[in-house]
């Protein structure tokens, strides 16, 4: 009988000791143990209703993580981001349609701005498709091709074509050419004068 008596019922359900916590009751008079000002002290910004500090602000100091010094290199600034496309989502343009980027626009499958657009192999190709991207996965490029489809990559745009320290060595001869061209400019009034003293 003590064995069916210590049985969990639904009648007997308890919350396992010191899982729950008596709800803080605020507003209710000094007898309530909180204080007439629930716990919010006298006047300021934070006894207000609706006012908050943001993290890592001090009060219009400069702030702890501006203060601390910056070492290292993080690629972040100069990652490239893709806009990713699965396989099964292409499933929505008509047999031996044209898939760029204007179309995947057109249906809302990518948005924002991004380098370029990547196919993967997720999920199946049902028909055939002519796709235009700038990388694929091996495994997307078999089920394309399985498929009946074609992949044609992009070519890369211009501006990444032409290396930079060219540009720079054209500027300098640039400056060099036009500094060339001031210096003769400005002896030429000299001699004119050397000349006008002469005579």
């Amino acid at each position: 009988m003590e064995r069916a008596n210590n049985m969990m019922r639904l009648h007997n359900f308890r919350p396992r000791p010191g899982s729950r916590h008596r709800v803080k009751r605020l507003g209710c008079g000094e007898s309530s143990g909180h204080g007439k000002t629930s716990g919010k002290g006298h006047k300021g910004q934070k006894a207000r209703s609706g006012g908050s500090i943001r993290l890592g602000f001090e009060g219009g100091q400069m702030p702890l993580i501006r203060r601390l010094p910056k070492r290292g290199f993080n690629n972040a600034a100069f990652h490239k981001h893709y806009a990713i496309v699965n396989l099964d989502t292409l499933n929505a343009f008509k047999s031996g349609a044209t898939v760029n980027e204007q179309t995947l626009r057109e249906f809302k499958l990518i948005r924002g701005d991004f380098e370029g657009i990547k196919i993967l192999g997720g999920g199946e190709l049902k028909h055939g498709l002519k796709i235009e991207a700038d990388k694929v996965s091996g495994s997307a490029r078999e089920k394309i091709e399985k498929a009946g489809g074609t992949i044609t990559l992009r070519e890369p745009s211009a501006r990444l074509e032409s290396p930079r320290h060219e540009d720079v060595d054209l500027v300098k001869e640039g400056d060099a050419k036009v500094g060339r061209k001031k210096k003769a400019t400005s002896r030429s009034p000299a001699k004119a004068k050397k000349t006008s003293r002469k005579s």
